[in-house]
C-alpha cells in the first residue's frame, strides 16, 4: 500500500460518516485528494524539500479525532494566561467548552470553520482556497482534503479590536490522529487586530498537525499575527500561511517555534498594493534530534512596498535547522525596499543548519539585501561573564538569550516572550540582575 494511499482510505471512511453538503465543498474536497494523490508526499528529490525527509508523516498511521474530551484543568495547565477572545480545538476539533468569545464586539466575527460552513457557506467559498490552492503543496492538497474544521476572522472596517484574538491547537497523547485546520482571516480596511495562533500539547503526544491559514488584509490594515509553536517533542507539525496586502496595510509575522519533532513552515506575502508593508520576526530553537524548517516569500508585486525579515535559528544536540528566505520583486516594482537576515546559532557540534537567503529582482529602482551567519558562543564572552561569579550554564544561557534579543524586543505581549525566553535560556537565578547581564552579555556576544 503506498503512503497516499492510508491517507486516501482515511478520507473515504471520513466522508461516508460525513452528511450531505454544499456541492462546492464536496468538489473542493475532491479536487484536494486528485491533487494530493497525483503529487504524493515530496520527498527530498523536491527542491523545496530538499533539506527534509517526510516519511515519518508519510508512513504515520493516524486517526482522525472523534471528540474533544478534555478537562478545564488539562486545558488550564497549557493555556496562555492572556485577556484574549479565544477558540480552543482538541486534536483538530471545536471545543465550545474550552473557548471564550464573551463580549466579542458586534464588528468582529470569530467562530470555528464548522459553523460557519453551515450558517453562511456561500460567504466562506470565495475566499477560501483563493490564496492557498491545491497546487500549492501535498500538504495543502491534503488539508482541503480534509477541510471541515478551524477557524473564520472577519473583522468590520475601521474596527480596532482591543484583545487579541487566539486560536488554540491542543494536542492529546494516546493514538496518533491528525489534523487539518483551516484559518481564514478578512481584515476589512483600516481595521486593526492582534492574532495569536497556539500549538501545545500534552508530554507524551504524538500526532500530525497540517494547517493552511489565509490572511486577507484590505487597504490601511494593520495584523499583527503570532505563531507560537509549543507542540510536543513527539508532534509532527506543517504550515502554509499566505497573507494578501492591499494598498497602505501592515503586516507582521512573529513566527516562534519550540517544540515539535519535524515542523515546516512556508509563509509567504504579497505586497499587492503601494505602502503595503511586511515584517517577519522568526525564531526556532530545536533541541534533541527536532528538525525545523522554514520557507518564507516575500513577492513584491507593487511599488512602493516595503519588507523586512529577521529570523534567528538556535540549535542544540543533533537538531538540524533549515532557513529558505526569498525576496521577490515583479517587473516595475520600482521604488521598493526589501530587507532580509538569517542568524544561526549552533549550541553543540553535531547540530546543524542549511540555510539559502535568496533575492530575485525584476526593477532596478530597489534597495535590497540579504545575508546569513551561522556560528558558536564565543568562549571568551563565556569566560568573560564567569569572572563575573556566574557560572558556565547560566553565563551560555545569557549568552543564548542575548543572540535571541533582537527579535524577541520585537514582541509586544510579555506572556509570549518569557515563554520563548524560558525555553531557549533556561530558568536564570533571580539573585542577578538579569536586564543588565543580558546587555552584558549581548555586547559581548557582538
Amino acid at each position: 500500500m503506498s503512503d497516499t494511499q492510508t491517507f486516501l482510505d482515511t478520507l473515504t471512511a471520513r466522508s461516508q460518516q460525513r452528511g450531505a453538503e454544499p456541492t462546492w465543498i464536496a468538489a473542493r474536497r475532491q479536487a484536494g485528494a486528485a491533487r494530493f494523490e497525483a503529487m504524493g508526499f515530496p520527498t527530498r528529490r523536491d527542491e523545496e524539500w530538499k533539506y527534509t525527509d517526510v516519511r515519518t508523516i508519510a508512513q504515520g498511521n493516524f486517526a482522525l479525532a472523534e471528540n474533544a474530551d478534555f478537562s478545564q484543568a488539562q486545558a488550564a495547565a497549557l493555556t496562555l494566561p492572556l485577556d484574549a477572545y479565544r477558540l480552543t480545538f482538541v486534536d483538530g476539533v471545536f471545543s465550545a467548552a474550552l473557548s471564550d468569545l464573551e463580549a466579542l464586539p458586534s464588528s468582529v466575527q470569530v467562530m470555528p470553520l464548522s459553523k460557519a460552513l453551515v450558517d453562511n457557506h456561500e460567504a466562506v467559498g470565495g475566499p477560501l482556497g483563493r490564496l492557498t490552492g491545491v497546487d500549492f503543496s501535498p500538504f495543502a492538497a491534503l488539508n482541503t482534503a480534509f477541510m471541515e474544521e478551524g477557524a473564520v476572522v472577519r473583522i468590520a472596517p475601521g474596527t480596532v479590536v482591543e484583545k487579541p484574538i487566539l486560536l488554540q491547537f491542543l494536542s492529546r497523547a494516546g493514538t496518533p490522529v491528525m489534523c487539518h485546520p483551516r484559518i481564514l482571516v478578512e481584515a476589512a480596511g483600516r481595521s486593526e487586530a492582534t492574532l495569536i495562533e497556539h500549538y501545545i500539547g500534552e508530554a507524551d503526544a504524538a500526532n500530525f498537525t497540517n494547517v493552511v491559514a489565509e490572511l486577507m488584509l484590505d487597504r490601511g490594515t494593520i495584523l499583527n499575527h503570532y505563531k507560537l509553536q509549543e507542540a510536543p517533542l513527539g508532534d509532527l507539525h506543517v504550515a502554509s500561511i499566505h497573507v494578501e496586502q492591499s494598498r497602505d496595510s501592515r503586516y507582521s509575522s512573529y513566527n516562534l517555534n519550540l517544540g515539535g519533532a519535524l515542523v515546516r513552515n512556508d509563509l509567504i506575502s504579497d505586497l499587492n498594493g503601494q505602502g503595503a508593508e511586511t515584517n517577519f520576526y522568526g525564531l526556532f530553537f530545536g533541541q534533541g534530534r527536532q528538525h525545523v524548517d522554514n520557507h518564507t516569500k516575500v513577492n513584491h508585486n507593487a511599488p512602493l512596498t516595503f519588507s523586512n525579515e529577521n529570523y534567528k535559528g538556535i540549535l542544540d544536540d543533533r537538531a538540524h535547522g533549515v532557513f529558505n528566505g526569498k525576496v521577490y520583486v515583479k517587473r516595475d516594482s520600482q521604488k521598493i525596499e526589501g530587507f532580509q537576515s538569517n542568524q544561526n546559532l549552533l549550541l553543540s557540534d553535531r547540530a546543524h543548519i542549511d540555510a539559502k537567503p535568496e533575492l530575485e529582482i525584476y526593477a532596478d529602482d530597489v534597495k535590497c539585501s540579504h545575508g546569513t551567519t551561522t556560528g558558536q558562543l564565543d568562549e571568551d564572552a563565556i569566560y568573560a561573564l564567569r569572572t563575573r561569579g556566574i557560572d558556565k550554564a547560566t553565563a551560555r544561557g545569557l549568552l543564548t538569550l542575548a543572540f535571541a534579543g533582537e527579535v524577541l524586543e520585537q514582541v509586544a505581549l510579555d506572556v509570549i516572550a518569557e515563554r520563548v525566553e524560558l525555553a531557549v535560556a533556561g530558568r536564570l537565578p533571580e539573585r542577578f540582575n538579569l536586564a543588565g547581564l543580558v546587555e552584558t552579555a549581548a555586547a559581548l556576544n557582538d
